[in-house]
């Protein structure tokens, strides 16, 4: 399922909703512990696991250069948020009868062609999150698919 768009007075808002059959705690551990994180993305690696805190964005070009991003919010079990270049993404998890739901939302300030590969990107990652919950090692990063959804994303935002 794609993510949701919506316009904002001052952004355009997209959403990820996903629902796993896995705990919470499994879910904030797939999510921010740096061994399940670079599983499902990684280039991402938490530094400073706070609100205010920090994390890195690696680069991955055989160069140790990396994108230092502040941690905006982090409540255990609950939130993780952090700045993404311009932008924002936050996830959201609530506890529910067979599961967990997780919310990813990215405010996206200044809408540019780049968006939906970062879109296409983030709907890869949470099937990638997916695996990880499921126990699957070493997943490939299905680079067909991620050019669909850069599609079908170009084609959601209009750019």
């Amino acid at each position: 399922m794609l993510a949701t768009i919506s316009q904002q007075p001052n952004a355009t808002i997209a959403q990820f909703t996903r629902s796993f059959p896995s705990s919470v705690q499994q879910v904030w551990a797939v999510l921010t512990e740096n061994h399940y994180l670079q599983q499902w993305m990684r280039n991402l690696e938490i530094v400073d696991a706070r609100k205010n805190g920090k994390m890195h964005f690696h680069m991955l070009d055989d160069t140790d250069a990396f994108i230092e991003m502040k941690i905006t919010d982090y409540e255990e079990f609950k939130t993780f948020a952090f700045d993404w270049g311009k932008d924002h993404v936050r996830f959201e998890l609530q506890p529910g009868e067979t599961g967990t739901m997780l919310t990813l939302t990215e405010s996206i300030w200044q809408l540019t062609a780049h968006n939906a590969k970062d879109l296409a990107g983030w709907h890869i990652c949470l099937q990638l999150f997916a695996g990880v919950l499921r126990g699957e090692r070493e997943q490939e990063f299905p680079t067909e698919d991620w050019k669909e959804f850069y599609e079908a994303y170009t084609k959601l935002l209009n750019v």
